[in-house]
C-alpha cells in the first residue's frame, strides 16, 4: 500500500512519543482541494475504524481510509530536514501532476483544484 523511510518512521515515533501515544498510528489521508485537486492530510490518531487499512512500517502504525487508499497505492512518505524546510514529503506514482509545494497532486481521477493558497 504505502510505505514510509527510514526518517519519516523516526520522527513519527518522536510525534507520537511527545503526544503521549505510545500505540497511536499516524493517519494519512487524501482531501478535495489544493491548488492541483488532491491534497494530503496526515494526523496522529489514538484509534482508527474497522474498515481503515492498518499498516507497519519501521515499526509505527499507519493508518488508511478505504477511499484515500486508492490514491496512496504505492506512495513513499519521507521526512527531509534540510536549510529550506523541514517535514514530510509524499512521492506518489499516482499522481500526474503536483503544485510547485509539494501539498497537492492531480489524479487521473480527477479532483477539483483551487487556487493555491486555500
Amino acid at each position: 500500500m504505502l510505505t514510509l523511510t527510514e526518517q519519516a518512521s523516526a520522527k513519527v515515533k518522536d510525534f507520537l512519543a511527545a503526544k503521549g501515544l505510545p500505540e497511536g498510528a499516524l493517519r494519512v489521508f487524501i482531501a478535495g482541494g489544493g491548488c492541483a485537486g488532491y491534497q494530503y492530510g496526515m494526523a496522529l490518531a489514538k484509534a482508527w475504524d474497522e474498515d481503515d487499512i492498518l499498516i507497519e512500517h519501521g515499526g509505527v502504525k499507519v493508518v488508511v481510509d478505504p477511499e484515500s487508499s486508492l490514491l496512496l497505492e504505492g506512495a513513499e512518505i519521507d521526512y527531509v530536514e534540510d536549510v529550506m524546510r523541514s517535514g514530510f514529503t509524499v512521492f506518489n506514482p499516482n499522481a500526474i501532476r503536483s503544485c510547485a509545494c509539494g501539498s497537492s497532486f492531480q489524479a487521473p481521477s480527477g479532483g477539483d483544484p483551487n487556487p493555491c493558497g486555500r
